[in-house]
């Protein structure tokens, strides 16, 4: 029986993209024992997985390179047929390199690429028309036979939907407020200014890491005559998703709450600050809306990836988007 690895060792948003690419692959190897190798803290994403048979596990905080031997030498002694490396980064060339597998395929952008059985060409866009990451990915397998990238999937457990069964009582919203970056995160005050104006009927969930509860606490503390409820840090990653999937609309910004979004389908709404959707990341739901300041700013983008704080310190590309634009996709109840 094939065997085939992928490996995805960066951000969580990074792995629920590369789901795609599991639904792809099994697909065209039906068959196939598939495994993914992803970093220390997304391994929860795969729970219940239909086409993973294995997760493997890189913990990249805690000795991370004496980790990366005993992840390279696991790997080694599974015997892949092929290794597949969606990743641009040298330490995941080397696990590739080093996999022992009959085929290995990565980017050429990868420091390693040259070594590797087949290398992609890295195509960021075609012409005019700018390829989503899970296309970007598709490229490493795509055939004459299949040639149209599946989105992203996950898969909340009878387990997980019991979870949240609590909460679908009444129409209601969820707020992922919280980014890593700066620079992609609506401000609070924002978010505060938004909430006012938004109708009483509906029920808010704020979700988010347990590393965001301070900030959903400080939104929920400025309404307390509002039903919003602070789950952050309550609800694992499968049971935020199938909230998700249920709420009437689910307001993000650019980073991985967005990505659960397309990958239960839900509907969402997404807030560019500093990025563009024209980075290739954006919403794969059949219910997305994308709300981004609507003048023109010569300092946005300011970069593919957000920065810790404004360059230009006025932050206009989050300050000027207006109420009106976020309520503009919420439906009527």
């Amino acid at each position: 029986m094939q065997k085939i690895l992928v490996i995805q060792t960066a951000f969580i948003g990074d792995v629920v993209l590369v789901t795609g690419l599991l639904e792809d692959l099994h697909i065209q190897y039906p068959e196939a024992l598939i495994d993914i190798l992803v970093r220390k803290g997304n391994e929860a994403l795969m729970n219940g997985h239909p086409f993973v048979n294995e997760v493997l596990i890189w913990n990249k905080k805690a000795y991370k390179y004496k980790h990366l031997y005993k992840v390279i030498q696991q790997i080694r002694d599974k015997k892949y047929n092929l290794v597949i490396n969606v990743q641009r980064f040298a330490a995941t060339g080397l696990i590739t390199l080093f996999s022992g597998a009959q085929q290995t395929i990565g980017f050429d952008k990868n420091p390693f690429s040259d070594l590797f059985t087949k290398r992609i060409k890295h195509i960021f866009s075609k012409g005019d028309i700018v390829l989503h990451e899970v296309e970007r990915n598709f490229q490493l397998i795509e055939n004459p036979t299949h040639k149209i990238a599946s989105k992203p999937k996950l898969y909340p457990s009878k387990e997980d939907k019991t979870a949240i069964d609590i909460y679908n009582n009444d129409p209601y919203i969820c707020i992922a407020p919280a980014s890593v970056w700066f620079t992609k995160q609506f401000p609070i005050a924002k978010w505060i200014a938004f909430l006012q104006v938004l109708p009483q009927n509906y029920q808010v969930y704020l979700l988010g890491a347990p590393s965001d509860t301070i900030l959903c606490n400080e939104i929920s503390k400025a309404f307390p005559n509002r039903s919003i409820m602070n789950l952050a840090g309550k609800l694992n990653f499968l049971e935020s998703a199938a909230l998700m999937e249920k709420a009437i609309m689910n307001y993000v910004n650019d980073s991985a709450p967005m990505h659960f979004a397309s990958a239960v389908n839900a509907p969402v709404t997404v807030i560019y600050c500093s990025t563009i959707p024209a980075f290739g990341y954006g919403p794969l739901s059949s219910n997305s809306s994308i709300v981004e300041i609507q003048e023109h700013l010569s300092c946005r983008p300011c970069g593919i990836h957000g920065k810790k704080a404004c360059p230009e310190t006025h932050f206009k590309c989050a300050l000027k988007i207006n109420n009106e634009q976020l309520l503009a996709s919420l439906p009527s109840v």
